[in-house]
């Protein structure tokens, strides 16, 4: 079937993006689900750092690709071996499928998912293949999503089947930003009710880690960034107090609030010196997490002896240290109870022909988390 898609041919294109154009938005052919996969009717689709990154250069793919990894929709067809899911059922997808059989998939790390990970460096399906063509060959898969087309074909693996009356917008954005945000807390961190929080980067992934960090009980959510309007928006949600990450002694002002660092730092903003700025935020026996993704060259220095003599934890998280099959649900669970807003995360909403455009906004920190909607 023939399908409108955002491709990125070439990486590295000037700023800004209304300009330079870096996404085409053109026809492809999307062959059929293959076995254990999923033809879906995307509805809607989240603009996240993960694109940008891949659009700016820092984390090469194999070009061209069709970019996108943030989404929900119905499901239209099922391949051979698929008898879980059914036409009409809805889902969000999720951007590192899992196999179910490698060694961390075994110990319930599926976010750490081996034959995955490859499969979304290679920019292919989970089972090797790639679905999208034009007129000169194949066009690479992102993510195992590419969510920004009308429809896209999927492993069973990178779907979660969720309820209908969730609206696809909001559904969206459990894919990644809520994975990754509140399972950071949750899962990689386990903050527990009393405990203290500061988070650094206030994007969709870092709001999303705020809403997480209020919903366990933590007596203080303390949210840093560079924007103003960002800060007030997280004033809003909830967070005990707010840091201006430009005040030179932002450090200061955080350690003070938390009476001399937080229990837990989570950095979201992709920045080597953000990390660092979280580590010092950190409390004596405190652990700091980064889920922030820099350009690959990017280091952080670390005082070994600090490290040792104060029982420091430092602690990456990929997809929030997620189950998705077990967490989406209870996520959702929790934003229809009111105790998760994930709609506040929203700026706004573009057609696909905008995608430039919004990467724009998304660039200059503008938005949260702008959605295309392929919805009528």
């Amino acid at each position: 079937m023939q399908i409108k898609s955002a491709v990125l041919r070439s990486m590295g294109a000037a700023y800004p993006y209304a300009d330079s154009k870096p996404l085409t938005v053109e026809t492809l052919e999307l062959q059929p689900p293959g076995p254990g996969e999923v033809l879906v009717k995307v509805a809607a689709a989240g603009l996240c750092h993960s694109d940008l990154s891949v659009i700016n250069g820092s984390r090469p793919r194999p070009m061209p690709m069709a970019i996108g990894h943030e989404a929900a929709g119905t499901v239209v067809e099922v391949g051979e071996g698929v008898d879980d899911l059914q036409p009409g059922d809805h889902a969000v997808m999720v951007f590192m499928p899992s196999c179910g059989h490698c060694l961390p998939c075994s110990e319930g790390r599926p976010a750490l998912c081996e034959p995955g990970a490859v499969a979304n460096g290679n920019g292919t399906l989970l089972s090797g293949g790639i679905r999208l063509h034009d007129c000169g060959g194949e066009v690479h898969h992102h993510l195992g999503c590419s969510a920004f087309a009308d429809h896209a074909v999927v492993s069973r693996r990178s779907l979660v089947k969720v309820d209908r009356d969730l609206p696809f917008r909001e559904a969206a954005l459990f894919g990644c930003a809520v994975l990754t945000g509140v399972g950071a807390v949750v899962n990689t961190a386990r903050v527990q009710a009393g405990q203290s929080v500061v988070v650094i980067g206030l994007g969709g992934v870092g709001l999303a880690a705020v809403l997480g960090a209020i919903a366990t009980g933590a007596a203080q959510v303390v949210a840093v960034d560079l924007a103003s309007d960002k800060l007030e928006l997280a004033s809003q949600i909830g967070a005990t107090a707010v840091v201006n990450g430009r005040d030179l002694d932002a450090v200061e002002q955080v350690r003070a609030l938390t009476g001399g660092g937080a229990d837990f730092a989570f950095e979201f903003a992709g920045a080597a010196k953000a990390l660092e700025n979280a580590y010092r935020m950190t409390r004596r026996g405190g652990t700091t997490v980064t889920a922030g993704l820099p350009p690959p060259d990017a280091t952080l220095p670390v005082n070994i002896v600090n490290l040792v003599a104060e029982e420091r934890s430092v602690k990456g998280s990929y997809i929030g240290t997620c189950v998705p099959v077990r967490d989406i649900p209870r996520y959702v669970a929790l934003y229809k109870a009111g105790r998760l807003p994930v709609n506040r995360l929203m700026s706004g909403v573009i057609p696909l022909e905008q995608i430039n455009e919004g990467f724009d906004r998304l660039h200059d920190g503008s938005v949260v988390r702008l959605v295309v909607s392929f919805e009528n």
